[in-house]
């Protein structure tokens, strides 16, 4: 059974920096066929650029998703289109540039797809509707992959939790992303979809949600704005292992993931 790893928001350069040191190792370590992870937050805490997404690729990683800060790094629009191991979400407008959906090919020859849909509600960045976005994605590509991995970047917990039971049998994986807080109910739905809320990020958890401490709790106190750096302390990659049964295409096992870096 193909076992995937995929990774929550890498967070800044400490994020970067634990997916360089750790990835190639933990695919030899514990014998995953493919890693994703998102990194949407992976410059400087907000936003992707190229550089950035060819380092990580060439750190290890299988494949990039993106959620609602896909354009914050300037001219990251005019970049994407070249990056062909990297996805935008799919419920964004036609016209917006950038993959839909990507199909990672695994040792054996074992389709992988992905695709991500952002959340409607307490979201900055509106979509269509990520319901609907879903099925038209798997009804219009369902074939060209062996299986499919569903990304929910979304805020609110019961559209996510909703999302996973609409999906229940019609893919591989819903996996929950954005909040960058991992949740514990991680689960296999009744028809064969593993199900986890967040996946957390892989980054500096002495923060909050990756920023600096004391900033974010000035701003929370008196409102003012003030520039945000990313925290450095208590990096860790969280995340979701997902192994599929190639026959069927859906899950026959997930549980959570969580290593310290440095390792402890």
């Amino acid at each position: 059974m193909p076992k995937i790893l995929f990774l929550g928001d890498i967070v800044g350069r400490p994020g970067r920096d634990a997916v360089r040191a750790r990835v190639k190792a933990l695919r030899a370590e514990q014998s995953f066929d493919l890693i994703i992870a998102n990194a949407e937050n992976a410059a400087a805490g907000a936003g992707l650029t190229a550089v950035i997404a060819h380092e990580l690729l060439e750190a290890g990683l299988d494949a990039l998703t993106l959620g609602d800060h896909v354009w914050d790094q300037r001219n990251f629009d005019t970049e994407i289109g070249a990056l062909e191991r990297v996805c935008r979400p799919a419920n964004l407008p036609a016209q917006c540039p950038g993959r839909t959906y990507l199909v990672v090919t695994a040792p054996g020859g074992f389709r992988l797809g992905l695709f991500t849909v952002l959340g409607r509600n307490f979201m900055n960045m509106k979509g269509e509707c990520p319901f609907a976005a879903a099925d038209k994605m798997l009804r219009e590509h369902g074939k060209e992959a062996d299986a499919w991995i569903v990304e929910a970047h979304m805020e609110a917990t019961s559209e996510k939790v909703a999302l996973g039971w609409y999906l229940d049998g019609r893919c591989a994986a819903v996996l929950g992303s954005h909040t960058h807080i991992p949740t514990a109910d991680v689960s296999l739905r009744p028809r064969g979809t593993a199900y986890q809320t967040d996946l957390g990020m892989s980054g500096p958890y002495a923060s909050v949600i990756g920023r600096n401490v004391q900033t974010a709790i000035a701003r929370f106190l008196d409102g003012m704005p003030r520039k945000s750096e990313v925290a450095e302390g208590d990096v860790r990659l969280c995340g979701c292992v997902v192994e599929i049964e190639t026959t069927t295409g859906l899950a026959a096992k997930a549980e959570r993931f969580e290593e310290n870096f440095p390792a402890s």
